[in-house]
């Protein structure tokens, strides 16, 4: 995380804004928290009752340009527009702006692909985008239009967001759990192939949270350190309180991982135990037949003097042979303890 000590431009006063193009929802939010809901295909007027909380699809070609328009810093306008996926917190006195990474809102509400969230935060505006649906800002969305919970001030709604971001992550930790806890009781029944798959998939998911809350780790926990005294009231965001949750989140994940890994490496023993024991019955079928594939080999030969030849029992013979030979090595397999393995 960068937090650049120099001052930025003075701070951001909207006079209002035209129909901006991608504007996926805006809300008003009034001196005492109440939220209301504007038009997006609406010219979107200032008042100094509230600020606002705007929200774009950046993939929007056309958002860039009337954000250009916006007297926003030149710095946080680039990272708002930029495709950077390294999770970065800027913080000025004016002006806060970074990227956080979050899970890509799916139709089915499920999902565990990861987004991110690019912000740019005044004392009047939050200005929030992103390329791809995220599932947090959907549901601080709803949070707010529920009246579900007052926002004071602008930082409050970022924390709001962070917030769920934790809860996503804590629901989607909460089904890899109930899955790995599935795969483990399914150990037993031999769809050792497709339980390996499973653990596969969600070892993977596991180690995407990881370093998605490690990123998220280290920005609050440097924010925390940071002196905030210099950051206007409204801007300053409990990063401690959101550290402290993260952290938690961080080691259930890890815990997690951990948990696949064990159990990946018992497939592995079970399966090379399996497998030995197949090999072990081979081995023993190849020596049983092995004295019987002699004898038939002998008798095939095509030379003279070969035993029972005029004999008219000799097919007999040659069989009891065989399968004396296979009883003598079986005996003797037995005598020095090889079925007892």
């Amino acid at each position: 995380m960068s937090m650049p000590a120099e001052r930025m431009s003075p701070p951001i006063e909207p006079t209002g804004f035209g129909v901006i193009p991608g504007l996926v929802w805006a809300f008003r939010i009034h001196a005492d928290g109440s939220p209301e809901p504007l038009a997006v295909d609406q010219p979107i007027e200032h008042r100094h009752d509230g600020w606002l909380w705007l929200h774009l699809n950046l993939a929007d070609a056309r958002a860039g340009a009337a954000l250009r328009g916006m007297g926003l810093p030149p710095a946080a306008l680039a990272l708002l527009l930029s495709h950077d996926t390294h999770q970065q917190l800027h913080a000025t006195e004016d002006c806060s702006y970074g990227v956080l990474a979050d899970l890509v809102k799916r139709i089915d509400e499920g999902g565990d692909d990861t987004g991110y969230l690019r912000f740019i935060m005044t004392e009047r505006l939050l200005l929030s985008g992103r390329h791809h649906a995220l599932a947090s800002c959907a549901l601080a969305r709803d949070t707010l239009a529920n009246g579900k919970r007052r926002i004071t001030h602008v930082a409050a709604l970022l924390e709001l967001i962070v917030e769920h971001v934790g809860d996503a992550v804590d629901h989607l930790a909460d089904e890899l759990t109930a899955e790995i806890d599935e795969i483990e009781d399914r150990l037993a029944l031999r769809t050792r192939d497709v339980e390996r798959q499973k653990l596969t998939s969600v070892r993977r998911t596991a180690v995407r949270l990881h370093r998605q809350l490690s990123g998220l780790r280290v920005l609050f926990h440097r924010l925390e350190r940071r002196d905030s005294e210099d950051l206007k009231p409204t801007l300053r965001i409990a990063a401690g309180r959101i550290a402290q949750r993260l952290d938690g989140l961080d080691h259930e994940v890890i815990a997690l991982r951990e948990r696949t890994r064990l159990l990946q490496e018992e497939i592995t023993a079970l399966t090379a135990e399996e497998t030995n024991r197949h090999l072990f019955v081979l081995s023993i079928l190849t020596t049983l037949f092995l004295p019987p594939t002699l004898v038939t080999g002998v008798f095939g030969m095509n030379t003279k003097g070969l035993p029972f030849t005029d004999n008219e029992n000799a097919f007999l013979w040659a069989s009891a042979l065989m399968v004396g030979s296979a009883l003598a090595v079986y005996l003797l397999m037995r005598r020095v303890g090889v079925f007892k393995l």
